[in-house]
């Protein structure tokens, strides 16, 4: 029986950024070994640490090193799961099954190396994982969804693109097996979230609807929890280069501050 957040093997992987490290883990997760990818901060210190919850399946929105170096410079650990059946990891993506256990237990991994103060940051499919990591466990201290998904079946209605997709991979659509889509939809356990809540959110967003943002936010309203928002009217999915920089830097400093 393997332990779930156990280290299997760690290699060191080069860092675009000279002032962070990169290292590859491979991890247990539910009986299967998956991995990720660790960034940390070269001067010693005592360091918060940032689960990072990647968008995306597959090689589509794949963690990217200079992505995760980024937030490391900002003062942090940062820990990002590929989620199981990527770069080598056993199993399959479950787009929000299973594989939500592999950022559960991301975790864990990422503890070992922080200071227990821990925070999942998500974008995108990330949303659902953060969400459900911090209804899962009750040592998150805080949780920021930029751009994130909070609903399922919103998401199979929004995007047609992707519906071939979510058939295979979830089973079907909506009306064929709408258990498995609010499965894997966090609003339904909202109440079980215990820290506090950062939405982030483009109003022009075509792939991820400013809806789902709306939805997250009435659930935390109606369950009196604590959420702060930032909403940018003129931008999509993709915030400019600039304005990247400036929220990822406010999303950091009300980290800090929870």
């Amino acid at each position: 029986m393997k332990i779930n957040g156990a280290i299997e093997s760690m290699r060191p992987y080069p860092s675009p950024n000279p002032i962070v490290t990169l290292t590859e883990i491979s991890y247990w997760s539910e009986q299967t070994l998956v991995k990720g990818m660790l960034a940390m901060p070269v001067a010693e210190g005592t360091y918060d640490g940032i689960l990072y919850l990647r968008g995306g399946i597959q090689g589509v929105g794949m963690v990217r090193p200079a992505r995760i170096a980024q937030f490391a410079s900002e003062g942090f650990v940062v820990f990002a799961p590929y989620y199981r059946g990527n770069r080598g990891g056993g199993g399959r993506d479950e787009f929000g099954g299973i594989d939500r256990y592999d950022a559960v237990h991301g975790v864990t991994v990422l503890q070992q190396f922080s200071n227990g103060r821990t925070h999942a940051f998500a974008f995108s499919r990330g949303g659902i994982m953060a969400l459900w990591t911090a209804i899962l466990r009750d040592d998150i201290t805080s949780v920021v969804t930029w751009g994130g998904v909070s609903d399922m079946k919103l998401t199979y209605e929004e995007r047609v693109d992707m519906r071939r997709m979510l058939k295979r991979v979830i089973g079907g659509s909506p009306t064929k097996v709408p258990e498995a889509y609010d499965a894997r939809t966090p609003l339904f356990e909202i109440a079980r979230i215990t820290c506090p809540v950062l939405i982030i959110h483009g109003l022009q967003d075509d792939n991820v609807s400013i809806e789902h943002a709306t939805r997250l936010e009435n659930a935390l309203s109606m369950h009196q929890k604590c959420y702060a928002t930032i909403y940018e009217p003129q931008y999509t999915h993709y915030f400019p280069i600039d304005a990247n920089q400036m929220t990822v830097q406010k999303a950091c400093r009300w980290m800090q501050a929870q």
